[in-house]
């Protein structure tokens, strides 16, 4: 699979950049770049793909993007319909492996730091404490001095390399398939799947709309992503059925229903397949969260 990749201007005289983000909606082509890219939604939902991943994304979610790492956040269509006043905001920051000098992260102090690169290029995702202090350093990060900014910024990842409140969020043996001509062809196939999760696709559907042979279509996807079709269209289901239990109070079947399975017994065999918890435990899981 090859995303678009993308040029990450930095300004002028700076070696890294930090932004804060208020925009309709995020970026949502499938692409990659070399910087390496931490990011805390403040505020957005959505679906949200990184490397061989597929996640639901919501206020106060922290990753950081390792460099080349093929990602896109689709937000919800509240935000691309632009309904009302809502807009998603984001604290960004992107820096290269090199920004310090090609060495710098060689160096015998920073063999954490280097670990924690090579780490990021699975996607890290980041909890807790570590995120509250991270946020506060983001913030003063936007108005520091030259200098400053960059004490701020190895801060941060010191704190990411020593904290015990992250996760990675890829296989280790996610290695996709990157060809040039393949750019459009799976992002248009992602955002037909995304549009119309919430029915069934035929595979001679979803092969048309890559203007394949439904045979053809099954080795393409599959050698590119390293999934299935059915799968993907799995995940993407299970995360709109998170999205709904913990943001709604509607009842489990009718959630089941609205996430395009016509059977109760296959939502909940899938959902406790994805998230380890059955749909009634999830809810009550995060709820006793929000509480704590």
């Amino acid at each position: 699979m090859k995303p678009q990749h993308l040029k990450i201007l930095l300004p002028p005289e700076h070696s890294f950049s930090v932004r804060h983000d208020i925009v309709p909606y995020f970026y949502n082509k499938l692409h990659y770049h070399s910087e390496i890219e931490l990011v805390f939604i403040v505020k957005g939902t959505g679906k949200q793909f990184i490397g061989d991943d597929v996640h639901y994304f919501k206020n106060g979610d922290m990753i950081l993007v390792g460099e080349n790492l093929p990602h896109l956040w689709r937000s919800d269509e509240k935000y691309l319909a632009n309904e009302g006043e809502s807009m998603c905001e984001a604290l960004v920051i992107h820096f290269r492996k090199d920004c310090f000098g090609k060495d710098f992260f060689y160096l015998p102090e920073n063999k954490n730091l280097l670990e924690l690169l090579k780490k990021a290029k699975l996607g890290i995702r980041l909890r807790d404490d570590t995120k509250l202090q991270i946020i506060s350093l983001m913030r003063e990060m936007l108005h520091a001095s030259s200098t400053k900014s960059i004490i701020l910024l190895l801060n941060i990842l010191d704190l990411i390399s020593l904290s015990k409140h992250t996760g990675t969020i890829c296989r280790q043996n996610a290695d996709l398939i990157f060809q040039p001509s393949d750019i459009e062809k799976i992002n248009t196939i992602y955002q037909y799947i995304i549009n119309n999760f919430d029915r069934e696709i035929t595979l001679k559907e979803i092969a048309s709309v890559a203007n394949l042979t439904p045979s053809s279509f099954c080795r393409y996807f599959k050698y590119r992503t390293k999934k299935s079709f059915s799968k993907v269209q799995t995940e993407i289901r299970i995360s709109h059925a998170c999205k709904l239990l913990t943001e709604t109070e509607k009842p489990v079947a009718e959630i089941c229903y609205e996430c395009g399975y016509n059977n109760f017994s296959n939502f909940n065999k899938y959902f406790k397949i994805i998230t380890n918890r059955t749909p009634i435990q999830y809810r009550k899981y995060y709820q006793e969260a929000c509480v704590n």
